[in-house]
């Protein structure tokens, strides 16, 4: 796939997430519980994640491949998606979608930042350039004009 096409699945993934994201912390809203909402994007991602492999993969991984990959990898990406989530959920409703979008993007983008320039969890390597920097500091900027009244 080439990079325009890459560049455009992650917009549209930003899209997705942003109406996720609005719909379930109306759920939690509603439900006077962010964390019920958390089950119950958890849940229905795991049944659409489930058809979507069956229509979509030709091969499921056999139990050898599955036995190489480290235990802790099963899950800390369940525990990081179910806080982060829930985060998100409970701040929706007192900040605004726009609000919570702008910071929680700003948080992922100096994290990844930072992740990336020292290749934490196996990422690949990206230093850090003053060119970074200033878009980091841009996005902070318009982090302030956003929540700014």
């Amino acid at each position: 796939m080439n990079q325009q096409l890459v560049s455009i699945a992650a917009f549209l993934g930003g899209i997705f997430l942003a109406i996720q994201a609005g719909f379930n912390a109306h759920l939690g809203v509603l439900l006077k519980k962010p964390l019920l909402a958390t089950i119950a994007t958890s849940f229905s991602s795991l049944l659409f994640a489930s058809v979507f492999v069956l229509l979509i993969s030709s091969e499921i991984p056999n139990t050898s491949l599955i036995k190489k990959v480290p235990w802790y990898l099963w899950f800390t990406g369940g525990l990081f998606s179910v806080v982060g989530i829930s985060l998100y959920f409970y701040s929706i409703p007192k900040l605004g979608l726009s609000k919570m979008i702008s910071l929680g993007l700003c948080g992922q983008l100096i994290f990844s930042a930072i992740a990336t320039h020292f290749g934490w969890l196996n990422l690949p390597l990206e230093p850090i350039t003053v060119k970074k920097i200033i878009g980091i500091m841009a996005m902070m900027a318009g982090i302030l004009l956003i929540n700014s009244k």
